[in-house]
């Protein structure tokens, strides 16, 4: 597939709580998952068949779309060895890439410094949303953090600092007893001023944007719509970050879930079809994941935190198709008693898209070699 030379560009978007990869990407002719789930369940007449055993949620049919024009590539079993439950520690390990300790680097802070050694540009990262990913979060690596692309063009200096001001404080408290103060004192001291020079540098992006895709009126349709303002201006970003959150489904799993897959399929499948309408597409991939998967037993509302999951990965480069295994369902191979397998180490998935999409190298990055597929184009 030919391709322009322009650099390539990722696209990270995290699902907060913990997906259910079951009732994502469906084993709809499997006994075991119908024996496991009771209540929290989808019906074969729900969903979207992609073989003779799989199918997407059937409110996600934006994904099919995307998959069966080849632009979507599901990672099935994706995890790590004794997943960790927690969604603070659950969702650490997969920032840092350290699940025997506390890391203090996030894996895409040390790959924004591969990229931009000498921070000559602060919007090489840029996070939409509220404070400051630990994912990018290294230490002198700048990066850009903004909840509100329009809001904020029309803000006064003032309002700005303030804005900067909490974003620092959300970071502080929510990493602060994790990693040490004087860690996030230092990257503080080191990167607070970035973020709001870089997010001054968005403040005219919002205005000279057009394009005549309609998002949707959800929170990440509009996060993935200020991607693509800021991309299509070409102020060199090579990684965005953003996240959607209600994945932690305990409670009401049937109700919630269906809107979830409805809006992050949507958002996705319009900020694809901007970038293709500007003919941008070619060198953008996404990465979508969540810090684990759920149990194979539902508890009759919901889903309680497990392991197993999967990640998607979109994109016009992108080798669209099923890649790894889907762990076995059988009640024998559960681990420990209720959860699934992982059949591939997320880190492996991580150094993927390092090396053959960003031309890294992977192992300082993700701490090893780890088994990698082959889901690009180039």
């Amino acid at each position: 597939m030919a391709t322009k030379t322009k650099d390539k560009t990722l696209v990270v978007v995290q699902m907060t709580g913990g997906n259910d990869f079951m009732n994502t990407i469906v084993p709809f002719t499997n006994g075991h998952y119908y024996d496991a789930r009771k209540k929290i369940v989808m019906k074969q007449e729900d969903v979207l068949p992609i073989n003779d055993t799989l199918a997407i949620n059937g409110n996600a049919s934006p994904f099919k779309r995307l998959f069966d024009e080849g632009r979507m590539a599901i990672i099935q079993g994706i995890g790590y060895p004794d997943s960790n439950r927690s969604h603070f520690r659950g969702m650490d390990i997969w920032h840092t890439c350290e699940p025997d300790r506390v890391g203090s680097e996030g894996w895409l802070g040390l790959a924004i410094r591969e990229l931009d050694p000498k921070s000559e540009n602060v919007l090489t990262g840029v996070n939409i949303g509220q404070g400051l990913p630990r994912a990018m979060s290294v230490a002198g690596v700048p990066v850009t953090s903004i909840s509100d692309l329009e809001g904020y063009g029309v803000m006064n200096q003032i309002e700005k600092e303030q804005l900067r001001d909490k974003a620092l404080q959300a970071f502080k408290d929510i990493y602060g007893q994790a990693i040490g103060s004087g860690v996030v004192a230092e990257y503080i001291g080191k990167t607070g001023l970035d973020v709001l020079k870089g997010a001054d540098m968005l403040g005219d992006v919002a205005s000279n944007y057009q394009s005549t895709v309609e998002y949707a009126d959800n929170s990440i349709a509009k996060s993935l719509k200020d991607v693509a303002r800021i991309h299509l201006n070409g102020l060199g970003t090579r990684v965005f970050y953003t996240n959607h959150g209600g994945y932690d489904t305990h409670a009401n799993e049937m109700p919630s879930h269906p809107k979830l897959m409805a809006d992050l399929s949507g958002a996705i499948s319009d900020f694809l079809d901007d970038l293709e309408q500007h003919d941008e597409s070619e060198n953008v991939a996404i990465l979508v994941f969540t810090e684990f998967g759920r149990r194979m037993r539902d508890n009759g509302s919901g889903t309680d935190h497990g392991s197993g999951g999967g990640a998607f990965l979109f994109g016009k480069n992108v080798k669209g198709g099923l890649y790894s295994e889907y762990p076995s369902l059988d009640p024998s191979d559960w681990e420990h008693g209720e959860d699934l397998k992982h059949t591939i180490d997320f880190r492996g998935i991580y150094g993927t898209v390092l090396e053959q999409w960003l031309d890294l190298d992977a192992k300082p990055i993700v701490k090893g070699e780890f088994e990698q597929i082959k889901p690009f184009y180039i």
